[in-house]
């Protein structure tokens, strides 16, 4: 509706009068008005009487007075948009996750509506409702002369007034005009008189069916039920076609008093209106003396279906984190309106479908394995979440978190608002270091730059110096020292990159990560999907495209989070095609599809790069990887274990040509709060690795995940990448003796003191 034809009718937003005229109307002026309206709608038309009063010769200077105040009143009245609510589905495009809205309401047209809806609301609020032309000249004598003598408070309105007066309600709240809404609701002869010339003008513009569907589709009918199709899908579980005799005509009761009328909060008070209309229904002949009879006789209790109101995600069970995250999207990215004001307009006032990518089957293998994984009432307060994306498209399959969503200011013990999986624009979380999974991006630039697999790199112990480092494109480490360590006794002598990434020696990566160009491995890195969860800078740290340079890079040192490490393994399993992630495939208001955000995929990785990241991360979980036990049943599989500082966060990040996940799990609040010596799900851990808790529980909702779909596996390694094993040359007076490799765990001997990531074989 066009405000600007209604800024006559509304009162000033500071509090000041209202300017719909230049006075007020007086008591004698309004009830004059109320009788010269009721005499010529009587004798000389409805119309007529309602748009012109002429003021006969002689009149009294009341009577110009009069006059003149009704003439300033406004005349045309331009209804917007409705504001409904948008409901958002599961990628089946029938489960509802969620609605979301302002005003709950769905907007129907009149052949969706019951005769019997119909005809209860005319029974009740305007009998003369065909007959009239926006206004009832007996009942406006009648409720004047009533009020006026101190009687039983009656309205007097007609359905088109009282239309006119939710139109004007509706638009000031939804301008945020506060004190527009109070003018439209006080209770004043004025008031009456506003929507009277409104209602007069109106009913030469539309039919009588056009104002009855409006009136029925703005109507409240509860606390928060608007709209006639709302009000029979809450209260009885049906469409508003469907409506029989009884309930219409106990929706029908509720618009007199939304709160005192409720049948769900007041059926006593409710089945005492719902049985007045009931009265009048027969009394003018819409019921029959045997429907009465039996309708009345009927406890209104035993006729509800009561179906829950759900605002927000708060009703969508295990998915609430995601539809949380769908919300934020609507509202933040910019193809749905330019400003955020806008977008909110958008989700909460345009009645939107919007068909989301999860799926539920997948959602609930997600729920159950973490959950069992990671009790949310753990006393040490840790917390887990894993993410899924499709490898080739960028949607997310799953979203779980171990603690219960809840939006409340206080949340209860193992719930929470904040989404772990995701970055703190889109969800509230600051993230969390990823340790070794930061490796394969490493990894990705070693192999970029023409080394292989095969090749051998020192993983003793040292201390390294800013000189040491290839950095000088972006940044320099003068003056700083490094001396990582490993959590595995064997990361010691030369050994293969293969090895090193299998059983994730610290050491060999530090000596990797000095033999390539740092600034390229983070601009690579970015480019394959790598996201920090919080993109404010520090000022005295160095970036590159987003990515944290410093020497210890490799070991995982900038938090991340799980959305973004599924999405950037996705990259290696779908060949080196980065898609961004995406939780929406399609939004539509009134049947108009609506642009929507792209996963706009592209190559970032050779693909024969991304074969060889991904021949190295299968051997994590082989047989002599870190996470042999993650192996899946019948499906080829990569990953990575990842396990920081003292073990406060461990994670898991595997991949399928299909399916990416990635498992996160620590202490939300607390980095102090580490997982030694500690008992999770009944289990005793004296240390927790990424390869502990994090990867049993990836291969158990994996192997659930894909059951029945084929094992498609992976792009072949070249040799150019794998590369060939060293020659030893053994002097021919030495007898070289080659000990087996032992597969066994060793003690974790040695921690990381650079203050980043402690990573080792032992991650399991």
């Amino acid at each position: 509706m066009d405000n600007s034809a209604l800024g006559a009718g509304l009162a000033g937003t500071d509090g000041s009068e209202a300017p719909h005229s230049r006075h007020s109307v007086n008591i004698f002026q309004a009830l004059g008005l109320l009788l010269m309206f009721a005499l010529l709608a009587m004798i000389g038309g409805l119309l007529t009487a309602g748009l012109i009063i002429p003021v006969a010769a002689g009149a009294s200077a009341v009577a110009n007075g009069t006059t003149k105040a009704f003439d300033e009143l406004p005349t045309e009245l331009e209804p917007g948009t409705l504001s409904e609510a948008s409901y958002i589905y599961a990628s089946d495009n029938t489960t509802l996750l969620a609605q979301v809205y302002v005003e709950n309401r769905i907007v129907v047209p009149l052949e969706s509506i019951s005769i019997n809806m119909q005809n209860a609301v005319i029974a009740t609020e305007d009998k003369r409702f065909y007959s009239h032309g926006g206004i009832d000249p007996q009942g406006m004598i009648r409720a004047a002369v009533t009020n006026l003598t101190g009687g039983a408070r009656e309205g007097g309105s007609t359905l088109t007034q009282q239309y006119v007066k939710n139109v004007l309600i509706e638009e000031a709240a939804t301008a945020g005009d506060d004190a527009g809404v109070i003018a439209a609701k006080e209770p004043t002869i004025e008031r009456k008189l506003r929507e009277a010339k409104l209602a007069i003008a109106l009913e030469k513009r539309w039919t009588k069916d056009e104002i009855l569907t409006n009136y029925l589709n703005i109507a409240q009918f509860g606390a928060t039920v608007n709209g006639v199709e709302t009000a029979a899908n809450h209260y009885f579980g049906v469409t508003a076609a469907d409506l029989t005799v009884l309930q219409a005509a106990t929706i029908a009761g509720i618009t007199a008093a939304p709160n005192t009328f409720d049948p769900v909060a007041n059926p006593v008070q409710s089945e005492g209106r719902r049985n007045l209309v009931l009265q009048r229904m027969y009394e003018q002949g819409y019921v029959s003396k045997e429907e009465y009879t039996t309708a009345r006789a009927t406890p209104l209790v035993d006729t509800l279906n009561v179906q829950p109101l759900t605002q927000g995600c708060t009703g969508a069970g295990g998915a609430a984190y995601f539809c949380d995250y769908v919300t934020k999207i609507l509202i933040q990215d910019p193809v749905f309106g330019e400003t955020e004001a806008e977008r909110k307009e958008l989700l909460y006032r345009g009645g939107l479908r919007v068909v989301t990518t999860i799926d539920m089957s997948k959602q609930a293998m997600a729920d159950a394995a973490i959950s069992a994984a990671v009790p949310a009432d753990n006393e040490y307060g840790f917390a887990a979440a894993m993410t899924s994306v499709e490898p080739g498209t960028g949607k997310i399959i799953s979203m779980a978190q171990d603690r219960a969503y809840s939006t409340s200011p206080s949340p209860a013990a193992g719930s929470t608002s904040v989404n772990y999986n995701t970055d703190q624009l889109h969800g509230g979380s600051s993230g969390f270091q990823p340790g070794s999974n930061f490796k394969a991006f490493v990894l990705a630039e070693w192999l970029q730059e023409g080394n292989t697999l095969l090749e051998t790199v020192n993983a003793n112990k040292r201390t390294w110096t800013g000189y040491d480092f290839t950095s000088t494109t972006c940044t320099n480490f003068r003056g700083t020292e490094w001396s990582p360590g490993n959590a595995d006794g064997q990361g010691t002598g030369q050994r293969s990159v293969l090895e090193a990434t299998a059983k994730s020696i610290n050491t060999a990566y530090a000596s990797m990560s000095s033999q390539i160009d740092l600034c390229g491995a983070a601009s690579l890195a970015s480019q394959i999907g790598f996201r920090p969860a919080v993109t404010a800078q520090d000022e005295n740290k160095t970036y590159v495209d987003g990515v944290e340079i410093n020497m210890g890079m490799t070991l995982g040192t900038q938090s991340t989070y799980p959305l973004a490490m599924a999405s950037a393994y996705a990259t290696f399993a779908s060949g080196g095609v980065y898609c961004e992630p995406i939780a929406i495939t399609s939004v539509s208001r009134d049947g108009e599809e609506l642009p929507i955000p792209q996963a706009n995929c592209r190559q970032v990785l050779e693909t024969a790069t991304a074969n060889a990241v991904n021949y190295a991360l299968e051997q994590v979980i082989g047989p002599n990887g870190g996470a042999k036990y993650a192996s899946l049943a019948g499906h080829t599989a990569a990953g990575k274990t990842g396990t920081t500082q003292n073990n406060s966060n461990v994670w898991f990040t595997g991949y399928t040509p299909a399916l990416s996940t990635s498992m996160w799990m620590g202490h939300p609040d607390n980095q102090n709060i580490v997982l030694r010596n500690v008992t999770i799900a009944g289990v005793p851990y004296s240390i927790v690795w990424g390869s502990t808790i994090a990867a049993p529980t990836w291969k158990t909702y994996m192997d659930q995940a894909l059951a029945g779909t084929p094992d498609i596996g992976f792009g072949a390694v070249s040799q150019a990448q794998i590369g060939r094993a060293p020659v030893v040359v053994v002097p021919k007076t030495v007898t070289p003796t080659v000990p087996e490799e032992s597969t066994e765990p060793a003690v974790p001997n040695e921690q990381s003191t650079d203050g980043g990531q402690n990573d080792g074989r032992n991650d399991r």
